[in-house]
C-alpha cells in the first residue's frame, strides 16, 4: 500500500514537471540592431521581443534626417536656413526646438542653436580648414542668439542671416524618436545608443539594469578606454567633450566647443560633461551647455535644474584627473581604477 502511494505520487510530481516544461512562457529574444544615421554616426539599439523593426527604425531616422539635417540641402531645417519663415511640415522641428529654448534659458545661453555660423567658421562644419580671426568673430556674433528666432507649433520665423543648427543634441533628440516607438509597440526593456548618447528603459535580458561605460577623456586614450561605468534604468545619458574633436593651430589646441556669447574657442580644465535626465535630447543639450561653461557654472547649472544630474571629468592645478557626481549618482557611477 505505502508502495502504491508513494508510486502514484512520483507520477503526479512526473505529470506537473512535463505540464510546466509543456506550458512555460516562451523566453523573449534579443534583438540586436546596428547601423549608422546622420551619415555616418553608428547606433547600436538592444531590445528584448520576438520582431525585427531594423526597417522601421531606419525609415524613422531617415525621415529625421532630412527634416534636421544641415547637409542635406533639401532638408526642411536646410531650406528654413535659408529664407526667414518656414511652416513646418514634419513632426520632428517644432518639438526639438521648444526644448532648445528651454535649455537655451536655464543654460543662461550656453546651449544655442543659432552658433552654428561661428562653428563652421571655425572649422567644425562643411569647410573643415576655416580659420577665423577677431574681426570675423565680431561680424558674426550679430546672427547669434535663439532668442531672436520666434515660433509656435506650426511655423517659426527667425532675422536675417541666422543659421539654425541642432547638431548639438541630434542625437539625442533621434534616440528619444527611437525609444518613443519600441513603448508605443509596447516593448520596455531596450537600451539604445546612437554616437555614444544612451537611454536605457527597464532591464536586459538578464533581468538586470543596463550598464554603460563612460570614456576616459584623454587625446591618447583608445576609443574604448573607460573611466567609469554606471547603472542606467529609465533614463538617459549624453557625453560632451573636447578630446575627440578638435584640430591645431600652430601649436595650440582649437576645440570644436564655441562660447555663443564670446564667439571664441573654449578650452578649458573641462575634459568631459555627462549628463543624466529623462529624455536624451535635454541630456545631450546640457552636456554641450556644460563644456562651454566650465566645472564651477556646471555644476551650479545641474544644481537649479529638476531631474538633471551630471557627472564632470577635470583637470586639477597638476593635470590630475578629477570628477565632480552630482548627489544623486553617486550610488550609481563606479570610477575605474
Amino acid at each position: 500500500m505505502q508502495k502504491r502511494r508513494i508510486l502514484i505520487i512520483l507520477l503526479a510530481v512526473g505529470v506537473l514537471v512535463i505540464w510546466k516544461q509543456i506550458h512555460q512562457p516562451k523566453e523573449e529574444p534579443l534583438q540586436h540592431l546596428t547601423g549608422t544615421t546622420m551619415g555616418p554616426i553608428p547606433y547600436s539599439i538592444k531590445y528584448v521581443d520576438n520582431r525585427d523593426l531594423q526597417s522601421s527604425i531606419d525609415s524613422l531616422l531617415n525621415a529625421f534626417n532630412e527634416s534636421l539635417s544641415t547637409y542635406i540641402s533639401y532638408s526642411e531645417l536646410s531650406m528654413f536656413n535659408k529664407t526667414n519663415k518656414i511652416q513646418f511640415r514634419s513632426p520632428f522641428i517644432y518639438p526639438v526646438m521648444e526644448m532648445s529654448k528651454e535649455a537655451f534659458e536655464m543654460s543662461n545661453g550656453a546651449f544655442d542653436p543659432t552658433v552654428g555660423p561661428l562653428v563652421n567658421a571655425w572649422g567644425f562644419g562643411k569647410d573643415k580648414s576655416a580659420r577665423i580671426d577677431s574681426l570675423k568673430i565680431d561680424s558674426l556674433l550679430q546672427f547669434v542668439g535663439y532668442d531672436k528666432v520666434t515660433f509656435d507649433q506650426s511655423e517659426a520665423t527667425k532675422p536675417d542671416g541666422f543659421f539654425l543648427d541642432f547638431s548639438a543634441s541630434a542625437k539625442g533628440y533621434a534616440i528619444d524618436l527611437v525609444a518613443d516607438m519600441l513603448r508605443q509597440k509596447q516593448i520596455h526593456d531596450f537600451m539604445i545608443e546612437i554616437g555614444g548618447e544612451v537611454i536605457c528603459s527597464g532591464k536586459n535580458k538578464k533581468n538586470k539594469t543596463w550598464k554603460i561605460g563612460i570614456n576616459e577623456p584623454s587625446l591618447t586614450a583608445n576609443k574604448s578606454a573607460l573611466f567609469a561605468t554606471t547603472f542606467l534604468q529609465d533614463k538617459a545619458m549624453a557625453t560632451s567633450g573636447n578630446y575627440r574633436n578638435y584640430h591645431m593651430s600652430g601649436d595650440k589646441i582649437v576645440a570644436h566647443t564655441i562660447n555663443p556669447k564670446t564667439g571664441y574657442s573654449e578650452v578649458r580644465n573641462l575634459l568631459s560633461a555627462t549628463v543624466f535626465a529623462e529624455n536624451c535630447t535635454m541630456a545631450d543639450a546640457y552636456a554641450t551647455a556644460c563644456m562651454v561653461l566650465g566645472v564651477q557654472e556646471s555644476i551650479k547649472m545641474l544644481e537649479r535644474i529638476d531631474g538633471v544630474d551630471g557627472f564632470l571629468i577635470y583637470t586639477d592645478d597638476n593635470g590630475k584627473f578629477q570628477w565632480y557626481t552630482s548627489p544623486a549618482m553617486i550610488n550609481q557611477i563606479e570610477v575605474l581604477d
